[in-house]
């Protein structure tokens, strides 16, 4: 077993990416600000690697410490620029399950940070799959407060050079400061978010 250096979790790395844009794929310029977005991972060693187990509740325990500490970060990295948009995935390493990643993506782990960006009244939209270092996966996103907000689905696409390792699993979290440039396919705008039920 690898010392914990997180509660109970054993983190080896932490990953930050920033990538903000400026025109769309034909080069018209940004219709208002920038799209800013925000991509923060930790490679945590998986102690169910190569083994069963129907028990899977000491990764959920602590994940509330792992939610506040992204939702730290995120304050951190974005500093005066509010979140609007965000969603999770999960890269675990190969001799791990699909379900020992899906752990760290439940409610108890989210919710620290829905507090961190101001609250989130939708659900975060959430992806993952068992991967080799350097897999890309595409991590969806969403409005924060309304999920018919067409206008604010959107990914991006990571890819980390050295993890997850076979004995660990990537946890990350995305963020973005607006919805995509010039979207017009109509429905509910962002400015009339009611912000009730998480849909409208």
């Amino acid at each position: 077993m690898k010392d914990a250096n997180f509660g109970p979790y054993h983190i080896r790395k932490w990953f930050q990416h920033y990538e903000e844009t400026l025109a769309n794929e034909t080069g018209k310029l940004a219709d208002g600000e920038p799209v800013k977005k925000y991509v923060l991972a930790a490679a945590i060693h998986n102690p169910f690697a190569n083994s069963y187990s129907d028990d899977l509740s000491s990764l959920i325990e602590y994940s509330p410490e792992l939610g506040k500490e992204f939702g730290r970060r995120i304050k951190e990295i974005a500093g005066e620029n509010d979140i609007v948009s965000y969603g999770k995935a999960v890269l675990v390493g190969a001799f791990g399950e699909y379900e020992h990643g899906n752990a760290f993506l439940t409610n108890p782990a989210a919710d620290p940070v829905r507090e961190a960006v101001g609250g989130g009244k939708s659900w975060v939209p959430s992806t993952g799959k068992v991967g080799a270092p350097g897999a890309i996966l595409d991590v969806p996103l969403a409005h924060k407060d309304a999920l018919y907000v067409r206008s604010h689905y959107d990914s991006i696409a990571v890819s980390f050079n050295d993890a997850p390792r076979n004995d660990e699993i990537l946890v990350i979290w995305a963020f973005a400061t607006r919805g995509r440039l010039h979207a017009r396919l109509g429905g509910l705008k962002a400015e009339d978010v009611k912000g009730e039920n998480g849909l409208v």
